[in-house]
């Protein structure tokens, strides 16, 4: 079995996340979005828990289509707090909706959420060489950065540790270790 990062090995979730999508550089908007809310859901909570979450999420907001959650009304917001399926926070479900009003938004100022996200690393992904996962940072410049520039455009549950573990979900950052199967396929550009 290929030596990989050390918290891939707590379920079958998260090995399966960790093998085909943490690190890979990801420009498609719906799935850039569904990261946004998933990140911003899992303040607080352990990642896994989202993780064993993603399909019932993936069903209550509508494939995380973002025109579909902008517009949703007190009446959807309402049966999404009593979905057990999902986290029932009530200030992170209305921020699933405040950001998708913002996504959009920044869709038709820059042309595409894409092109937006990907500037705070000038559209490059960061390769980075731990040797242990105890080195990864909780935040870097770069995501404090974004995690200002997000709430000034009115997204919200994007501090500087949700953006910086977005920007890993998306592939703008490498924290796979050096060790891993997968920082070699990544740094080499190769995806699953």
């Amino acid at each position: 079995m290929p030596s990989k990062c050390v918290w891939a090995l707590g379920s079958a979730n998260e090995e399966h996340y960790h093998d085909n999508e943490w690190g890979v550089p990801l420009h498609d908007e719906q799935k850039l979005f569904e990261f946004l809310v998933l990140e911003g859901a899992q303040a607080g909570l352990s990642w896994r828990t989202i993780l064993d979450k993603r399909e019932a999420y993936r069903a209550a907001f509508d494939h995380f289509d973002p025109v579909k959650v902008a517009g949703y009304d007190h009446k959807k917001l309402a049966s999404l707090l009593q979905n057990p399926g999902i986290v029932r926070n009530r200030l992170k479900i209305q921020s699933a909706v405040a950001n998708a009003q913002a996504f959009l938004k920044v869709q038709q100022e820059f042309g595409g959420f894409d092109s937006y996200i990907w500037s705070f690393v000038d559209s490059e992904p960061r390769q980075n060489h731990w040797l242990q996962h105890s080195q990864l940072p909780a935040y870097t410049p770069e995501s404090e950065r974004m995690s200002k520039a997000l709430q000034k455009r009115g997204f919200k549950f994007v501090g500087k540790t949700i953006c910086y573990a977005y920007m890993q979900a998306v592939g703008m950052v490498n924290d796979h270790t050096v060790d891993c199967f997968r920082y070699s396929q990544l740094t080499a550009g190769k995806t699953p």
